[in-house]
């Protein structure tokens, strides 16, 4: 069987196969706002043997193909994990952003929202955890370790996590939206400035939405330049091993693997490049992933 028919039969087999994954729904309050998530204890495992905590991309969801991949794969291998849904406030959010609903959330909310899993973990009798993101959330998670997380918190997993260069951010927003940045950026700040953060603005370009409805304070979080929010930045602050998976056909985080190895970060900082994946790992790239994921855990 030659090289391309053997891939493809493999492609085949992978995809046909029946998923092993038994997720639990569990939930967890802020205040008034509950939080849900997707747990997975593997065979003979308990909350004491470990958890690995996922967190999701842009305006995504817990139970999209590469959380819920990871989650089988982790299983498969003897490894419980949780796979949170940031609630975007929103309770009970399940799935995608509808982008006809207004934005009323703040970037920070998710390293709060990590954290309060984290502590509702630590009351399951979790003895370690390791703090796992993809994309956006990838920054996010990266961010929350570099904020002196709990101390069960032993490893962390960034996978394709953002980037971010001011210039390109600019660049970009008006090329999507036909808007300076600036323009929007300094119509936020003027309604935050006389106390109107949570003012609404109308057919505004935010995130993936092209005519959304988001409120003056929530646009300055996502959008406010901060250095920050390019996560290879954020690794210097981060003291707990730390595994950066890149695609090299990554289309959304198009220079995470250039950044990575333009700079040293320590030994602790191990950088993977999965060859030909893109920002999703969709099929055999998400094995590949999860064995790289697997291995680092097992170490």
């Amino acid at each position: 069987m030659t090289g391309k028919f053997l891939k493809t039969a493999l492609l085949l087999l992978a995809t046909s196969m029946p998923s092993s994954l038994a997720a639990d729904p569990v939930q967890n309050t802020i205040g008034d706002t509950t939080l849900t998530a997707e747990l997975v204890l593997a065979e003979g495992k308990t909350f004491a043997d470990g958890i690995a905590l996922i967190t999701h991309g842009t305006l995504a969801h817990s139970k999209m193909d590469i959380v819920q991949a990871l989650q089988d794969n982790l299983q498969n291998a003897g490894h419980s994990s949780l796979a949170i849904n940031l609630s975007l406030g929103n309770p009970d959010r399940e799935f995608m952003y509808d982008c006809k609903v207004p934005h009323n959330h703040r970037f920070h909310d998710a390293m709060v929202e990590i954290e309060s899993w984290v502590t509702w973990l630590k009351t399951k009798g979790t003895s370690s955890v390791t703090v796992v993101g993809h994309s956006r959330g990838g920054n996010q998670t990266a961010w929350y370790a570099a904020q002196k997380p709990d101390d069960i918190v032993t490893k962390v997993v960034l996978i394709a996590p953002a980037t971010w260069i001011k210039t390109r951010q600019s660049e970009g927003y008006e090329a999507r939206y036909k808007v300076p940045l600036a323009t929007v950026l300094k119509k936020a700040r003027n309604l935050s400035q006389n106390g109107q953060g949570d003012s609404f603005m109308s057919s505004t370009g935010f995130l993936y939405c092209p005519e959304a409805k988001v409120t003056a304070d929530t646009f300055l979080s996502y959008y406010i330049p901060d250095m920050r929010f390019n996560t290879p930045d954020l690794l210097p602050k981060i003291s707990k091993p730390t595994l950066v998976v890149a695609g090299s056909d990554d289309k959304v985080v198009r220079d995470l693997g250039t950044q990575m190895q333009d700079r040293s970060f320590g030994d602790h900082v191990k950088l993977e490049i999965v060859d030909g994946a893109g920002h999703f790992y969709r099929d055999l790239y998400g094995e590949d992933l999860s064995d790289l994921v697997i291995e680092f855990l097992e170490k």
